[in-house]
């Protein structure tokens, strides 16, 4: 009679150890099943599912992998399936699969607990961690470590806006981010990523800048940060904003442009997005001279941003039709998609006010950075402890994939 057969094979690393344990079961006529393996300071935990033959051959084959592993000097455990345990197993199959995804500038035992017991309490079966963050010596600067785990989880979540309410408020509590997103076909193949420019690709609001140039400072910024927090609406407030700066003489756009300094990340997330083959674009509410300057250094390839109406060398304050506004990113994504050849859920959406959140919602992976309480609420995915390279952790990509 055939046996399904569990074996567990652990030990120091080594060249050739998996070749020569598949090598004991190839000579058995034993089927694989089901395999994994994984390296952790260069400790093998190695796991086969096997079947193994009513034959001479496979009597033998469990005793000759005890051998083998004492050879290698592997510890060797073997744990009996029964049939039907083996079938519920294949019948899970079916079940939809999620990631959830740890962000932080370092990892600590208290933040996996978090995680782990939420998805537990859900309903939710942790299958695979995978850390994609790289090796960080133990001396990093706390405000210079990068830290990102993954967790593969199985099953359907009993309450998914009570799971996504408790991830957020356990990031908050713990200054971690946790991104929650379904594991499927779109979210390996995604070739368009959008971002907003101010407070986004930029460490500024740039109509902020202006106002100070024009001695109207303190006016403007209360006025941007309503708006950015979702208390005004965006249109009227860009209009009223504008108009303060009537008369700015048009000379200081080159030394504001100048001081302009980009997000950090932002270099290394445009240059891995361009080595994948990606289309890039800025969707802003800012204004088309400044995103100019960023395309040309990022090599973005699609600008919409406002004018600023000059005459006879002066802002007139008034502004030029069509606005980007909220609803004018969220077009422009779809145009932008369409243009492309690519479904909505092939994007990545990214800002940080509530003016984005219509881009946001419709994108296939729509980012909230370092954004207001409100916009990180509304938004599926939200990254604050992190650089803007962050978001190549939501794609899967491992810091060891990357060629800077």
């Amino acid at each position: 009679m055939r046996e399904i057969v569990l074996i567990n094979i652990t030990g120091v690393d080594r060249p050739g150890l998996t070749a020569a344990i598949t090598g004991v079961l190839a000579q058995g006529g034993v089927n694989i099943l089901d395999i994994g393996q994984a390296v952790i300071h260069d400790t093998l935990s190695f796991g086969i599912l096997v079947e193994i033959p009513d034959t001479e051959q496979g009597k033998s084959v469990l005793k000759d992998i005890l051998f083998k592993g004492y050879e290698l000097d592997q510890q060797v455990r073997f744990t009996p399936v029964s049939e039907e345990d083996y079938q519920q197993w294949v019948g899970n199959q079916g079940k939809k699969r999620h990631i959830v995804t740890l962000l932080t500038r370092k990892v600590t035992a208290g933040q996996l607990q978090a995680v782990s017991s939420i998805t537990a309490k859900y309903g939710l079966n942790i299958d695979h961690i995978d850390r994609l963050s790289g090796r960080m010596p133990l001396d990093t600067p706390a405000d210079k470590g990068k830290g990102c785990i993954e967790f593969s989880v199985r099953g359907e979540a009993a309450d998914p806006q009570s799971l996504r309410a408790e991830f957020l408020s356990v990031a908050q509590e713990l200054n971690v981010d946790i991104a929650f997103q379904e594991d499927s076909l779109f979210r390996r193949n995604r070739r368009l990523a959008v971002f907003d420019m101010d407070s986004t690709l930029i460490e500024a609001e740039v109509i902020d800048e202006l106002a100070k140039a024009a001695g109207v400072g303190d006016k403007v910024s209360e006025i941007t940060e309503r708006a950015m927090a979702g208390e005004l609406d965006f249109r009227a407030s860009f209009k009223e904003r504008l108009a303060l700066l009537k008369g700015l003489d048009v000379g200081v756009l080159d030394s504001i442009g100048a001081s302009l300094r980009l997000t950090e990340g932002a270099e290394t997330l445009f240059a891995e997005l361009k080595r994948l083959g990606y289309k890039t674009a800025i969707l802003s509410g800012g204004f088309t001279y400044f995103a100019k300057q960023l395309q040309a250094k990022l090599g973005i390839d699609y600008v919409f941003a406002n004018e600023l109406e000059v005459v006879d060398g002066k802002v007139t304050g008034v502004a030029i039709e069509p606005i980007v506004d909220a609803q004018r990113k969220a077009d422009l994504l779809k145009e932008l998609a369409h243009k492309e050849g690519l479904r909505l859920e092939q994007t990545i959406a990214v800002g940080d006010g509530a003016n984005d959140l219509p881009m946001l919602a419709i994108a296939g992976l729509g980012v909230a950075f370092r954004a207001k309480p409100l916009v990180k609420q509304s938004a599926r995915q939200a990254i604050s402890t992190l650089g803007l390279d962050g978001v190549l952790y939501l794609l899967g990509f491992r810091d060891r994939d990357g060629q800077l």
